[in-house]
């Protein structure tokens, strides 16, 4: 029999489900809050609003199509040459990519395919069984992979928008509440099931059981994350041009990513890209960009980290003595309280939780050749 963590069971075919809404509902609260600034002329904000969307947007659907063409161009995952992926010709992914509807058209696909599993009985023996269910988690994967370009690129950023609207400006509407708050709820989504599915769509290795290492996982991640959108919140309000650092912190980031010599697409143009929407993942929270060793690089990123979070309450505190309102405290408090508990909460992941297994590498006889495009694509994008 397949053991329960290789199923995709009932509950993930309904939690890939509540996925796919709230996916929607958080675009959509976003284009609504990008219509109420633009009747209400505030252009600049309706202006980021709409890029942020776009961004997330426009990112998810190249990827989401390269990688289809990948697979269709799979020798190992399409033996047979079939110009068609998920029945779909490459004409077909085109034209639903130009229309954004990438993510919807893997979630569909996704869901019917697990709906067929989960939900009704087969005959299938239990060879052929573990390999539907280890195909329904790369499908999964690789949706949860652009699920996290998404949360980085649009969720995050736009949540870091409103944050400076509402503390920066005062300006508040229950529009914005409601965006903020799909926006965290993606965000804490998206980690949460890209840390599950990328562990379980490998055989070879080995899985984190359920329950309180993904909770302490969730926790870490979500502490750090927060205090860092609200330590950069403060520094915008600061002063405008804290965008600057901002940017340099994201080549910082980037050129961090360029010299590890990543090797996740197929092409060098669209290898370049990608380091680039690392260097956006890595400005709010820390991933292993190539599966090794990083005990030092953590230390000195969450030493960084620590020190933001520190000094930006202070300089807010000094340079903007007439900012300490009550609220402007209380994020400052949250700031330092989050940096605290998500340093905790990391220290007792890695210390007491993380899974010890290594990565297979492929040697240079064997090489890739045994290995579907797909499964290679997992082994070499950022690990939690």
């Amino acid at each position: 029999m397949v053991s329960a963590d290789n199923r995709y069971t009932k509950l993930r075919w309904l939690l890939t489900f509540s996925g796919s809404i709230l996916y929607a509902v958080d675009i959509w609260t976003d284009v609504g809050l990008a219509v109420q600034y633009f009747k209400n002329s505030h252009f600049i904000w309706t202006g980021l609003t709409v890029l942020f969307v776009l961004a997330g947007l426009l990112v998810t659907q190249i990827f989401s199509y390269v990688w289809y063409k990948d697979d269709m161009n799979d020798v190992m995952g399409n033996p047979q040459g079939i110009p068609s992926v998920s029945g779909m010709s490459r004409r077909s992914l085109v034209c639903l990519h130009l229309f954004g509807l990438g993510m919807f058209t893997r979630y569909y696909h996704l869901l019917k395919k697990g709906y067929a599993v989960v939900w009704k009985k087969t005959s299938d023996t239990e060879e052929e069984t573990r390999d539907v269910h280890q195909s329904l988690f790369g499908l999964a994967t690789d949706l949860s992979m652009l699920k996290l370009f998404e949360a980085f690129l649009e969720s995050v950023p736009q949540l870091l928008l409103q944050l400076y609207i509402t503390l920066g400006l005062g300006e508040i509407s229950i529009l914005q509440c409601i965006s903020m708050a799909f926006s965290f709820f993606n965000i804490a989504w998206s980690l949460v099931d890209y840390r599950r599915c990328l562990r379980r769509s490998l055989p070879h290795v080995r899985e984190m059981p359920s329950g309180l290492p993904t909770v302490v996982y969730l926790l870490y991640k979500l502490c750090t994350i927060t205090s860092h959108i609200l330590s950069y919140t403060l520094l915008l309000i600061l002063s405008t041009y804290s965008a600057i650092a901002l940017a340099l912190i994201w080549l910082l980031a980037t050129g961090w990513t360029h010299y590890l010599q990543t090797k996740f697409c197929s092409c060098r143009s669209l290898e370049w890209f990608y380091r680039a929407i690392v260097g956006v993942i890595l400005m709010f929270t820390f991933f292993n960009v190539k599966g090794q060793d990083t005990k030092m690089v953590m230390s000195v990123y969450y030493i960084l980290y620590s020190a933001v979070s520190i000094l930006t309450p202070i300089l807010i505190s000094l340079l903007m003595p007439d900012m300490q309102t009550e609220l402007v405290l209380t994020v400052s408090g949250v700031i330092f309280g989050g940096m605290v508990l998500g340093l905790v909460f990391l220290m007792i992941y890695y210390v007491h939780l993380h899974p010890r297994g290594k990565w297979q590498e492929a040697d240079e006889l064997d090489g890739l050749g045994k290995e579907a495009l797909s499964t290679l694509r997992i082994r070499r994008f950022i690990q939690p």
